[in-house]
């Protein structure tokens, strides 16, 4: 069976982005980009909804933008195979590696998880990841963690509406000096 992360990248205060914030708070630097270039994206397929599938393949678009740390991120995401589950997009979709699964997105993962081969690994996607939660097909939860506080302009607060869920730490590192990724392994699901 395969294995399922949910992957966020959240403020201390468990926000996804702010306004007015640069993409990582602007706190991003080389032990973190090393980092994530040594995760394994070849062994992963990367999950989202619709709604991050519009923004993140938006970045391509505006790619002479971005700066060169996070127009190689871009890159690599582009290259990455993705899989996209909505009853909203239309084929044949824009961007490369991407397949589109209609339906509900727990019994779609349920099916892919079931089915083995390539591990899942999720990307933005807050409701999807909280639905996956709560029916219990996540393995693990990997946090990157940015040491700011978003109180005012804080948005997407990632664990709105989540169930209650004992967590096990099965690893953490620091990078940089600041940025504090965390790995859980869920092991107790309190009744929604």
């Amino acid at each position: 069976m395969s294995e399922l992360v949910v992957d966020f990248i959240t403020t201390l205060d468990g926000y996804a982005s702010g306004e007015g914030w640069p993409g990582w708070w602007g706190l991003e630097g080389p032990e973190y980009f090393r980092w994530l270039e040594t995760q394994p994206e070849r062994h992963h397929s990367i999950l989202m909804g619709a709604t991050t599938y519009r923004v993140m393949s938006g970045f391509t678009e505006v790619r002479d933008d971005l700066r060169e740390d996070e127009s190689e991120s871009v890159d690599e995401l582009a290259r990455a195979d993705k899989i996209v589950v909505s009853n909203t997009l239309e084929e044949p979709l824009a961007w490369a590696n991407t397949e589109l699964i209609r339906g509900d997105a727990v019994e779609a993962v349920r099916r892919l998880k079931a089915k083995g081969g390539r591990s899942l690994r999720t990307i933005g996607s807050l409701s999807m990841c909280r639905s996956l939660l709560r029916a219990g097909l996540v393995d693990r939860f990997r946090v990157a963690i940015f040491p700011v506080i978003t109180g005012v302009t804080g948005s997407e607060r990632i664990y709105d509406g989540y169930p209650d869920v004992a967590l096990e730490m099965t690893d953490s590192r620091l990078l940089d000096g600041r940025i504090q990724v965390v790995e859980y392994a869920p092991s107790v699901l309190a009744p929604a």
